[in-house]
Order: structure tokens, then sequence, then C-alpha cells
């Protein structure tokens, strides 16, 4: 179950705005703020996965979700930002598996390749996963420049 508490950034572009506002709805949190896109309308990716991904780094918000057509382009600029930890995820062990080994903050999910059904049951699976630590943390600490 995902814990009522956490601050969640959510962004998506004209290609992501369907689940996007699906997760919005599903979302068992009133802590969860919509950086945009706000329509279907032909969108820029960058526009909102940078606030998302600023929002996370700042520490306003603990945890990330990008949705685009294929999440390349989100998780892409997300990770220009020092502070983020951004994954593209297309099935269930491997939200697990960026949280547990490499301590991901955001998760980017490509709408035009899985079901709503399989987006919330990965973004479940992020928000819910421990980061393991140990060994890991040592790597995840070498990631920044």
């Amino acid at each position: 179950m995902i814990n009522k508490e956490l601050k969640i950034a959510i962004g998506s572009d004209h290609a992501g705005f369907s689940y996007k506002q699906a997760l919005l709805e599903w979302l068992p949190n009133a802590l969860v703020k919509d950086f945009g896109t706000y329509s279907t309308d032909s969108t820029d990716y960058p526009d909102f996965a940078h606030p998302v991904a600023a929002a996370v780094e700042s520490g306003e918000f603990d945890f990330g979700i990008l949705v685009c057509g294929s999440a390349n382009g989100v998780a892409i600029t997300a990770n220009k930002h020092q502070g983020i930890r951004a994954a593209i995820c297309w099935q269930q062990q491997l939200a697990s598996l960026a949280r547990q080994h490499n301590n991901a903050n955001v998760v980017c999910i490509p709408e035009r390749f899985i079901s709503l059904d399989e987006a919330k049951s990965i973004v479940e699976t992020f928000l819910t996963t421990e980061f393991e630590g140990g060994r890991h943390a040592n790597r995840v600490n070498k990631m920044s420049c």
C-alpha cells in the first residue's frame, strides 16, 4: 500500500496525458502536485520533466512520476539534474530493482507500450519499495559528477 504521507510530483507531455490523469485519480494521496501538461495538445516534454525533477531534487517532493510516449525523453531530461535518478520502467520488476539497487527517485512510464493497469502496478511497486543500501549505496554515490 502506498504511504499516504508521500509527496509526489507528477508530469507528462501530451503522449502521456491520459495515464497521468488516470494516475492522479488513482493515487491515494492529497500531496500529489500536477506539473502538467493539462491537455492532449502537442507539448515539449522538457517543459514538464524539468519542473518535476527540480521539485524532487530540492526535497520538496519525495518522488516523481513522469509519463510520455516512450519514457525516453522525460528520463533523459530528468537525469540532467544532479540529484535525480530517473528510471524507465515498463515492468514491475524493473521498478523494484530501480528502487532497491539504484535508489531511483523518479519513475518514467512509457504510455504507448504498457497498459494502464501495468502503469499502476509499476507506480505502486516503485513507491513502496525501499532502497537496499549496502553495496548498492557505494554505487549510487558514484553516480553524481
